[in-house]
């Protein structure tokens, strides 16, 4: 369950440090991408070269580096992650945790991260059991977050008792273990479209659309996380995956990608069609590249007519072939009259849900590492959502999808 996930981990300034490097080193074995924020008291009990070196990532400690004169966005970091592991957690850091402080760079990345946070205690026996981290602890608990407790044993002070921070093999399984609980789409398969078609002129230039298939990527990656499994029917795309529950068919024409799309139709409970897919095609493929004519048209400019033919509706198409049990999400981006277009379509190709965009919103549609969605269903209801990446925007849609299926 590691395996391409991104686990952010914290380090604050405890003896405990040194087990931070055998937990960075596990969570690589284990497939994970790892980055790490050590806070500057951390760097006194273990090397930023050493986690840098464990993690393949530089280490991140300060708001600002002098050096690059790059600054660093606590709020990317929140995004990246999937997991925030932060291990060894010293009582005053647990207690900015509980209190909002936010004077370090790691705290900063706790208050603005919505991924889940997972923090290891490690302090003293009489610093873990008294009433004020106890206190601490227990306000953490009621934020969502998940304490690993720490274990019995001997304390770098000499005394014997609680406060040890659990072993990184612990942590692993657990963290192993809340990721694969966290599957409710586990034994359901799903059918993904994403990127563009290329229709093609001749064997040199074809027509097609400017979809990057980042969209569609995203959600067969968040409905594989949610233990999917997932076959991706792509378009030309530079996007890539490596989730083991996807398995991507790469295609160019829309004729292709129905296709593809209709062969395991019948056996999939999720379908969600992000793909940009072309609505014309030329009607017949000239076999050699077409040369530049000198001959002028009416307006006196040189040029050539292309004959048309609509594509394959796949949508309609796949929506028609729809039987009990099935739930269909598809995609509208629309330039006018964006929601009556887009209620539209839900009625006409029978989906479940729909999801507008608008190529309006700024930072939204083609190419964009964002989006702005609102998500439509079969019954007029609509939900608006702000601005998000579209690994956040994915998340949005799926949960909806789970939320709608009652999985």
């Amino acid at each position: 369950m590691l395996r391409g996930k991104n686990i952010l981990v914290g380090v604050t300034g405890s003896i405990a440090a040194y087990k931070s490097a055998i937990l960075i080193r596990s969570l690589i074995k284990k497939g994970a991408k790892v980055k790490v924020i050590m806070t500057s008291s951390a760097t006194d009990f273990i090397s930023r070269l050493t986690l840098s070196t464990l993690s393949k990532n530089p280490v991140n400690l300060d708001f600002f580096n002098s050096n690059s004169g790059e600054w660093t966005s606590h709020v990317e970091l929140g995004l990246w992650a999937d997991l925030y592991m932060i291990a060894p957690a010293t009582a005053n850091s647990i207690a900015n945790f509980a209190h909002g402080i936010c004077d370090n760079l790691l705290a900063a990345v706790y208050l603005s991260a919505r991924c889940p946070v997972f923090i290891a205690p490690a302090m003293d026996l009489d610093m873990y059991r008294h009433k004020a981290t106890t206190d601490n602890i227990a306000t953490l608990k009621g934020f969502g977050n998940k304490i690993i407790d720490a274990g019995h044993g001997e304390l770098a002070s000499g005394l014997v008792g609680e406060g040890r921070m659990a072993e990184p093999e612990q942590i692993v399984q657990i963290i192993d273990e809340f990721l694969k609980a966290d599957q409710p789409l586990k034994g359901k398969n799903a059918l993904v479209t994403a990127g563009p078609t290329y229709e093609a002129i001749d064997p040199v230039r074809f027509i097609g659309n400017h979809s990057s298939g980042k969209m569609g990527y995203a959600i067969a990656e968040e409905l594989a996380e949610k233990g999917a499994k997932v076959k991706l029917v792509s378009g030309p795309s530079q996007q890539t995956t490596q989730h083991p529950n996807i398995s991507k068919h790469a295609v160019n024409t829309a004729d292709e990608m129905y296709m593809e799309s209709q062969r395991s139709f019948n056996a999939t409970d999720i379908i969600v069609l992000a793909a940009a897919v072309a609505d014309y095609k030329p009607i017949a493929k000239v076999p050699e590249k077409i040369k530049k004519q000198e001959k002028s048209l009416p307006t006196g400019q040189a040029g050539i007519t292309l004959e048309m033919t609509k594509t394959v509706d796949i949508a309609a198409t796949l929506g028609k072939e729809k039987k009990g049990g099935q739930f269909i999400v598809g995609f509208a981006l629309e330039t006018e009259n964006e929601l009556a277009n887009a209620k539209e379509k839900i009625t006409k190709k029978n989906f479940d849900l729909i999801v507008l965009n608008s190529l309006k919103d700024k930072g939204a549609g083609f190419g964009h590492d964002t989006n702005k969605i609102t998500i439509i269903d079969n019954e007029g209801a609509l939900k608006k959502f702000d601005l998000k990446s579209k690994k956040e925007v994915a998340r949005d849609i799926v949960n909806e999808i789970i939320d709608r299926t009652n999985v």
